[in-house]
C-alpha cells in the first residue's frame, strides 16, 4: 500500500488579504515562518519521501517542517486562476457579472476566466500521482488538495465538501484505492532544545 499525505503550505500575506495566488510565486510571511519552524513531520512521515509544489510557499513549508531539501514537481503548481490570480474572492463574489461562484457550485468543469478546471488539474496530476512507489508528504496548495481529495471523496465539487482543509495537517489517501483517511494528521510541535 502506498500513502500520500497532502499538506498545505502556510500563510503569505496574499492568504492573509484573501487575494487569489494560484501560480503567483508568493513567499511566506513571517509570522508563517516562525509557526512552521516549531512543527516536524508525526513518525512515520517523517521518514516518507517529501514533495512540493516549485512555488516558495509550498517549498519552503517542506523544508521548515521536514529538515529536508523536497523534490519539486510541476504537477503540484497550484491551480491556474487566470484573469483572477491577485483578486479577492470577496470582490468577485460582489461583481455579479464576474462569473466567480463558490466552491459548493463549480463542478469539474469550472473553469477561471484564462484558467484551469479542477478537471484539467486532475489531468495535469494523474501520471504523478501513478508514478508514487512509496509513502509521500506532498506540500502543495489547497487547489490541488482539493482536486486530489475530491477525487478520493467522490465529491463533485457541488454541494457542501465531505472534508475542510486546514493548515498545519496532513490529510492520507491510500494509492491503491484512491481513498482517504477520515481524519488527518496533524504535525507535532517541535520540542524546544
Amino acid at each position: 500500500m502506498t500513502r500520500l499525505a497532502l499538506l498545505r503550505h502556510g500563510h503569505t500575506h496574499w492568504n492573509r488579504a484573501g487575494r487569489i495566488q494560484g501560480r503567483s510565486d508568493i513567499p511566506l510571511d513571517e509570522d508563517a515562518r516562525a509557526e512552521l519552524a516549531g512543527y516536524d513531520l508525526p513518525p512515520p512521515w517523517d521518514g516518507a519521501e517529501i514533495w512540493s509544489s516549485p512555488l516558495k510557499r509550498a517549498n519552503e513549508t517542506a523544508r521548515l517542517v521536514s529538515g529536508r531539501t523536497p523534490q519539486t514537481s510541476d504537477a503540484l503548481i497550484e491551480m491556474n486562476w487566470g484573469d483572477w490570480e491577485g483578486l479577492r474572492g470577496v470582490d468577485l463574489i460582489e461583481d455579479g457579472n464576474s462569473g466567480y461562484r463558490h466552491i459548493e457550485d463549480w463542478g469539474w468543469d469550472y473553469r477561471p476566466p484564462n484558467g484551469e478546471s479542477p478537471a484539467e488539474v486532475w489531468t495535469r496530476l494523474s501520471p504523478w500521482l501513478s508514478g508514487l512507489q512509496t509513502d509521500t508528504v506532498a506540500v502543495c496548495h489547497i487547489g490541488i488538495m482539493r482536486v486530489i481529495l475530491a477525487r478520493a471523496w467522490g465529491w463533485d465539487f457541488e454541494g457542501t465538501a465531505p472534508f475542510q482543509i486546514k493548515r498545519n495537517r496532513m490529510y492520507v489517501i491510500d494509492m491503491t484505492t484512491l481513498s482517504p483517511e477520515p481524519d488527518p494528521v496533524r504535525l507535532t510541535k517541535r520540542e524546544a532544545v
